[in-house]
């Protein structure tokens, strides 16, 4: 057997002006915004929240797809805490809310996709649970 190789990222940031940065990786541009007065683009801190939603939403549609289950909306809600002392300021507690508006889902398809992508595909949750308590709700509205 052949070794295989990691795969390999490059991300370039460039300053743009005062609080706005501009990061591009494969060509996909992003605007990071740390503070100006008509907030252009989500903070460093703020783009992760929406990585570990991204990520895990990802994974929980695509197993609920697979059980051959409706998705007619999915929702995942985060809230999170950070320290503000000492730096670096990370987040401490995150806390995501998973929510199926779902023809023929039930919460055991939910719970058992959520519990699949928490634990063991989503890698954001994974790196962020690291250093932080990551906890998750799921519920499923039936229409």
């Amino acid at each position: 057997m052949g070794f295989i190789m990691p795969k390999q990222y490059t991300a370039k940031t460039t300053y743009i002006e005062d609080d706005i940065f501009e990061s591009v990786v494969d060509g996909q541009k992003l605007i990071m915004d740390t503070g100006s007065p008509e907030k252009r683009g989500q903070s460093p801190m703020e783009l992760l929240l929406s990585a570990v939603s991204g990520c895990a939403s990802v994974d929980v549609v695509e197993i609920i797809k697979k059980k051959r289950k409706d998705v007619t909306h999915f929702t995942v809600e985060v809230s999170a805490e950070r320290r503000d002392e000492p730096f670096p300021k990370i987040y401490t507690d995150i806390q995501l809310n998973f929510i199926l508006t779902s023809k023929d889902a039930t919460e055991k398809d939910l719970q058992s996709a959520v519990e699949l992508s928490m634990t063991k595909y989503c890698s954001v949750s994974g790196m962020l649970g690291a250093s932080a308590n990551v906890t998750y709700s799921s519920k499923v509205i039936s229409v």
